[in-house]
């Protein structure tokens, strides 16, 4: 009898210090921590698990570890649905030198990259119907070669034109988790970039980043003709 109550005692005891379900194991929130800080790029779940030990619930350990550090000196991020810790918004100035710009994009590429971010997947033809002006080959150039613009497609009309996205750079530059992140209308009234009142029927597109219904995916290396029709633009 003195044996059964003993391990009557024991296992009474053993689920007394059993974890709450839901509960944060501590172990892995170190090690996910630990990674995330050491990470040279952005880290997504399914790096983070393959790193972690088998069954760490790590969409659980990023949201601790987001709370965790919401009102730290760095911050942990979600950009292009990967995480990185990074310095917190208001401390940015803290850590910005003064360098000379290397290179600036004109009026019309920042323009165009504006037409490419809200309203992908877009074509060229697309682009200059947009803007109401021809669209030389050097913006769309330019733009990629920064990293912020990629082919992303071919719509299935004739000629096959090729369709822009944003890349992950560009999400990356601009904090954003997806393109589905973008400032919306009432982000960019309070910003100014819009009247108070748009035009009747105005609305803003909303941006994807999955293939759409007419359009077939980019073979890499594939030949890209397409002409430039207005290398005198105005800019």
């Amino acid at each position: 009898m003195r044996n059964v109550a003993r391990l009557i005692e024991r296992i009474e005891d053993e689920m007394s210090t059993e974890k709450p379900s839901g509960e944060i194991n501590a172990e892995h929130l170190r090690m996910a921590e630990a990674l995330l800080f050491a990470a040279e790029e952005p880290l997504d779940a399914k790096a983070l698990a393959t790193s972690l030990p088998e069954g760490a619930d790590v969409t659980a350990l990023l949201s601790e570890l987001q709370g965790q550090y919401e009102k730290r000196g760095v911050t942990l991020l979600c950009v292009a649905d990967k995480w990185q810790f990074r310095t917190a918004p208001d401390l940015a100035f803290l850590l910005r030198k003064e360098k000379p710009e290397q290179k600036r994009l004109s009026r019309a590429a920042l323009e165009t990259l504006a037409i490419v971010a809200y309203h992908q997947p877009v074509t060229r033809a697309e682009i200059e119907d947009i803007r109401g002006v021809a669209l030389s080959k050097g913006t769309i150039d330019a733009l990629m070669e920064v990293g912020w613009v990629k082919i992303r497609g071919r719509k299935r009309t004739p000629g096959r034109p090729v369709t822009y996205g944003t890349t992950e750079a560009f999400l990356v530059q601009f904090g954003l988790e997806s393109v589905g992140h973008l400032p919306g209308t009432d982000e960019l009234k309070a910003a100014g970039f819009l009247d108070a009142i748009p035009p009747s029927g105005f609305d803003v597109p909303n941006p994807t980043d999955q293939l759409g219904p007419d359009e077939d995916p980019y073979v890499e290396g594939e030949e890209v003709e397409e002409l430039a029709t207005g290398e005198g633009e105005l800019s």
